[in-house]
């Protein structure tokens, strides 16, 4: 391998950055030196392997105030040092993920006339696509639907890669709750979240009465509050590494719906009800949700409406009982399970490959 291949990785925050890096990286591991650039106290380190020689900066997230300009002129002047860090690990190509780390790497790539690749995996582009898309090489996007948004770029439709274990068979992990009972996986994103944790906790008479099989994973930051203990139906992890397997032997998926999300449920056909962020940029959580709502692989629920009531009358409703041909079936389930199958798949991480290869310096 050419030491001139140097590739820098630039990607922080949640698992929606960090996971399709990863991938990509496994990826062409083979062919570039990987350097990795993230931020200081978030979840990088936890998920970044050390032969990807991560690299972090401390930058704040902007919070809305009335110094909210001053604190994007402050992630903007972090530029300084990554304009040494490019110069120091002679970068030859950047690739980046979105999120407040990519716009002064962005800024820096271009003012050193160093390649830069951002891919959006996002239906709507992120705050760092939208205005700093136009600097870079290409944009690659998760959804055909979003190259109209970005009129002033050179996008490539890729898809959304994701990691390893979703392309694969995986089993049932032991720990699961046995029973014969519709299994559900409760997520809230890699940083949990309290309003699905909350539901979840309002509603968990109800689901051990009924008898399903809960696992439901809460979040790194979130503290465990719930009622019932010691329940064989029900399973509650901070964490794990095992989500495709999970998601792949469930019956259905309560969550987010973030990008990553929302390409895992395409990849595994699997039904849901997504219950999006609403507070995130751009609403774009609602937008990725919309997208398997309106083929029915899914159930919308706005955060703001939901309810005890509402959040048990629709798995009531998913799981209502119907019969035929003297066989008892969940009628609405299969047919939204019918739905997902409908999704169009790619192989995204070597759509990427290909196209960071063509940057690739020979001896």
């Amino acid at each position: 391998m050419s030491k001139k291949n140097n590739l820098l990785v630039a990607a922080s925050g949640t698992g929606g950055h960090i996971f399709p890096a990863l991938a990509v990286c496994k990826e062409v591991e083979d062919e570039w030196n990987i350097h990795w650039l993230g931020v200081h106290k978030r979840l990088d380190a936890n998920l970044i392997p050390k032969k990807y020689n991560l690299r972090t900066l401390n930058i704040k997230t902007p919070r809305k105030n009335i110094f909210l300009f001053y604190q994007y002129l402050e992630i903007l002047m972090s530029t300084f040092q990554i304009i040494r860090i490019l110069k120091e690990k002679k970068i030859t190509l950047v690739f980046t993920t979105g999120g407040y780390i990519s716009a002064p790497t962005i800024v820096a790539s271009k003012i050193l006339g160093i390649p830069v690749i951002i891919h959006e995996s996002n239906l709507i582009p992120g705050m760092v696509t939208k205005y700093f898309g136009f600097l870079c090489n290409y944009v690659f996007l998760g959804f055909t639907k979003t190259n109209s948004y970005l009129r002033n770029c050179k996008t490539i439709f890729t898809g959304t890669p994701l990691r390893e274990q979703f392309y694969n068979s995986n089993p049932l992990p032991d720990w699961v709750p046995k029973g014969k009972g519709p299994l559900l996986i409760v997520m809230g994103g890699s940083q949990g979240s309290k309003a699905i944790n909350q539901i979840l906790d309002e509603s968990l008479e109800f689901l051990m009465k009924k008898q399903f099989r809960v696992v439901h994973i809460i979040g790194e930051f979130n503290e465990l509050f719930f009622n019932v203990k010691n329940s064989k139906y029900y399973v509650q992890k901070k964490f794990t590494n095992e989500i495709a397997a999970l998601i792949q032997n469930c019956d259905l998926v309560i969550s987010r719906s973030g990008a990553g999300t929302i390409n895992e449920l395409i990849q595994t056909e699997k039904p849901s009800i997504l219950i999006p962020f609403p507070y995130s940029k751009n609403n774009h959580q609602e937008k990725n949700a919309m997208i398997l709502a309106e083929i029915g692989g899914s159930v919308l629920i706005n955060q703001n409406k939901i309810s005890k009531e509402v959040f048990e009358e629709t798995l009531e409703r998913i799981f209502n009982i119907e019969s035929k041909n003297g066989k008892n079936y969940f009628e609405i389930l299969e047919l939204m399970k019918k739905n997902m199958e409908n999704n169009n798949k790619m192989q995204s991480k070597i759509e990427i490959k290909k196209f960071l290869n063509y940057f690739l310096k020979e001896l």
